[in-house]
Order: C-alpha cells, then structure tokens, then sequence
C-alpha cells in the first residue's frame, strides 16, 4: 500500500504527473512519468528499417537447408509427448480415477508440490483443459475426468520425443534431459532434486548451450540479434571508440558467440554479464581471452547504479532469453534504458509463446526463489505465467522510455508461431520525463520505511498493476 507522505510529497513536483510504486526484496522502486504531453513521433528511422531487413535476412542465412514448415508438426510432437507426462503424473496420484471432482489445491497437496512450483502445476491442469483432456467446471473450480496414456500409449510417445528433437535441431542431449526431467517430475515439483543438476550434469553445460544456440527458432533468433548489432557497430564506425556493449542475463553464452562472430575484428568493449559466478566460469573457458571481453556479476531486478554500472556507458544492451525473470519488467527496462547512450540499442531475445515441454522441464528453473515474498509484480502478477507476447514487450518498451523496432520474425515468416523472438528498441527523448534525482532528492526527508530505494523515469506508468499506485 502506497503511504500517505509518499503521495503528499509526490504531489509537490509539477513535473510528475503519473507514478508507481514497485516492490522488491531490498526496498521499493518508484516509477515516475510526466504529465501526458500528447503524441510522440516513434516512426521507424530509414537506418533502422534497414537494420531490421538485414537481420531477418541473416536469420533466414542461419536457418538454410532447414525446411521450417515441418517445424510447427515437430514442436506439436514435443508438446504432445510432455502432455502425455503431465496426465501420467496426475493419474498417479489417483485423485482421478473417481468420479469426485478436485481442486486445484488437492492436486497440490496430493503432488506434495513445494509452494514455490504450485504455479507449474496449475498450468498443467489449464493446460489439460484446454487440450480436451480433462474436465473442468467453472462455477465450482473443480476438475475430473483425466484422460491419461496407458504404459504402452506413453512408451510410443517417448520414442517419437527423439525424431522431433532432432528435427528441431537440438543436439542428443536434449533427449536425455527431457526423459531425466519427466522420470524425476514429482521429485523436482517437491524440491527434492534440482533440474540444474538435470541441465548441468557435473557442471557440464552441453544441454543448456544446445537449447540456447542448435534450435532452429534460436539459430534465427540468435543470428538476427547479431546483425542487429553488427549494424549497429558499422553505423558507429569512425568515432574512434570501441563498441560498449553489455550483455544481461549472458548465461551458456548461446547468444554471445553469435554476437562475437558478427562483430568479427570490430573493436568492441564488451561486458559479458550473469547473476551466477557458474556461467561467467563457462564463460572463461568458453572464451578464453578474446580481447575486450570482460565478465561481471550483473542481477537484472537489482540497482545496475549499486553494482557499479555508469548512466548512459553502454552503446548496445543485450538481454536473451533473461529479461522475463525480471520481477517487474517496466522496472528492469527503465533502468537498462539508463545505462544506454542517448542514440544506443536495446535488443531482447525472448520466447513469446509457451511451449508444454517446458512445463514438464525448464519452467522449474523460472519458480520464484524459496525465500521471495513475492514473484512477479508487473502485468504478469497473479496470472501463474512467465513470458510476455509481442504485443506487451512493445508496449513495456514504448512504455519505459523506447521507440520500439519491428519485432522479428515480421508477420507471417514460418517461425512466427513457434514463439522465439527479438524484441529492439531505442532510448527516446526524454518530452518531460522527470528527473529521477530531483525527485530522489524531494523524497530524501521521508521516514525509511515510506522512502523509495531507487527512482526510474519512463514515459508511461504501465496501466496494469496489483501494487503500487498510480497518481
């Protein structure tokens, strides 16, 4: 709840005209936008346009000899096969081998569901719902009637996991990894066992990279990202200066190498970043000393000020396949937008589209942590998902301060349904944005406990919200 003081000195900036309140576990973040100063010019500049046809171009070049029609009948093979996994784990529990209808917290409890996974499994049974396989009565919430696989039905589905995976691309690995996740599924639901030592058997990290950087949608994703700032360091060249890039969330690095190739013998400052010291070890092995590559501790929900990144210091920020673990993207962007030059790039790599293998696998990855309050605050909150669609990344762009590019794959390229995107956007003038100092500074007499620890100028306050306030 926003206090009384807060909104009193709030209420004393003229240049503040909407604002937001948002929570986090080191101390709330406020979110300030001026008054509503009509239309903004965000037409696609001709360099950009030319940028975004040289990206999809070097996505399709990533891709050739794949015929990208037979991906969406292989991705529906994977997603069948994880459905048969989730019915088969449910019947186990045998809550529906009766006629009696059960909630959604009865299948929690039957599961022995750690509190932090519960979300997964009430995906599950949304999810069975509206594949036809489980009945559900709205006005009660009750479900019953499962239809699951026989032993036989199941062993055949396993069987054709690996014919699609490898028709997705993804390396042998990947097929071990989906067995190991579906055979430990009530164990990882109760935190018994970790899918990180699924993924990263004794610390190898084969399986992650290949799900990151040997998919068809990834290849594309990956190399259209990469254009994007290859052009970007060619539309800079003669300045002098090397290329300031930072990369979010870096991970295996499935991304980077793409980047890295792209860049070439570009001179390029580039700060490869994670929230765990894990993949900045793989980075260095992986790497090596490639000159101008530094590593970072960076968390993309913490200050980027209180860990020693400079406003304005970066020409390109890179986040793949991170930004949707930020509690509250509208927060996350704005102050990646802050680290930007006033002329930089921000370029996303982000699923749009929720794919049922990672209900039974990586989705355990993305729980809230065991000791967090709270999981996501933004447009997501309450709603038991992870990923946002097109539409809203553009609008959280446009929102915190960017002129949004076209998202790629563009409409009615063979892998826009298979949900793998690249999101870009650059910073815009500020039109009345407040100064986030300045009102840092008016609110520097506030009790601790009313006070922001953090101040962020966007444009717009997002409009969706269960916390916080808006003015």
């Amino acid at each position: 709840m926003t206090s009384a003081p807060l909104a009193e000195a709030l209420s004393t900036l003229p240049e503040v005209g909407a604002w937001q309140v948002v929570p986090g576990s080191t101390g709330d973040t406020l979110l300030v936008a001026g008054p509503a100063d009509g239309a903004v010019d965000d037409a696609v500049h001709a360099e950009d346009e030319k940028a975004v046809a040289a990206a999809a171009a070097s996505g399709d070049a990533a891709v050739t000899g794949t015929d990208l029609t037979e991906l969406p009948p292989l991705m529906r093979l994977l997603d069948e096969t994880a459905l048969l996994t989730m019915a088969r784990v449910l019947d186990r529990t045998r809550l529906f081998r009766t006629p009696a209808g059960r909630t959604a917290a009865d299948v929690v409890t039957a599961l022995g569901t750690a509190p932090r996974h519960a979300w997964i499994v009430r995906r599950w049974l949304r999810t069975l719902t509206a594949e036809g396989r489980l009945g559900h009565d709205p006005a009660t919430g009750h479900y019953r009637e499962l239809t699951a696989p026989d032993r036989t039905e199941y062993a055949r589905a396993r069987r054709t996991l690996d014919e699609a995976r490898d028709g997705m691309g993804y390396p042998e690995s990947m097929t071990r990894f989906f067995l190991a996740a579906a055979d430990r599924l009530p164990l990882l639901l109760q935190d018994r066992t970790s899918l990180h030592e699924v993924l990263f058997p004794q610390g190898e990290t084969d399986t992650a990279e290949g799900n990151y950087r040997d998919s068809a949608p990834s290849r594309w994703a990956n190399h259209a990202a990469a254009e994007l700032i290859a052009h970007e360091a060619r539309r800079r060249e003669g300045g002098g200066l090397p290329l300031r890039v930072l990369e979010a969330g870096a991970g295996v690095g499935g991304t980077t190498e793409a980047v890295l190739s792209a860049l070439g013998s570009t001179p390029v400052d580039y700060l490869f970043t994670d929230v765990s010291r894990f993949f900045l070890q793989a980075a260095r092995t992986r790497f090596g000393t490639r000159p101008g590559l530094r590593r970072a501790l960076f968390d993309i929900n913490a200050d980027p000020v209180a860990q020693g990144l400079t406003p304005a210091s970066h020409d390109v920020i890179l986040a793949a396949n991170v930004l949707h673990n930020a509690r509250h993207v509208g927060r996350a962007l704005a102050a990646l937008r802050e680290l930007l030059a006033p002329d930089g790039l921000l370029v996303l790599v982000e699923s749009c589209r929720e794919h049922y293998q990672a209900l039974t696998s990586m989705y355990l990855l993305m729980s809230p942590h065991p000791d967090e309050e709270r999981w996501f605050t933004d447009l997501r909150a309450g709603q038991d998902r992870v990923f946002l669609t097109e539409a809203e990344w553009a609008g959280q762009l446009d929102a915190a301060g960017f002129r949004p590019l076209p998202v790629l794959p563009p409409a009615g390229h063979p892998l826009t349904d298979l949900g793998q995107h690249v999101v870009a956007g650059r910073p815009r003038p500020g039109h009345g944005r407040p100064d986030p100092d300045r009102v840092a500074r008016a609110l520097a007499q506030l009790p601790g406990a009313t006070r922001p620890v953090r101040v962020h100028a966007v444009d717009r306050v997002p409009s969706i919200t269960t916390s916080g306030a808006t003015s």
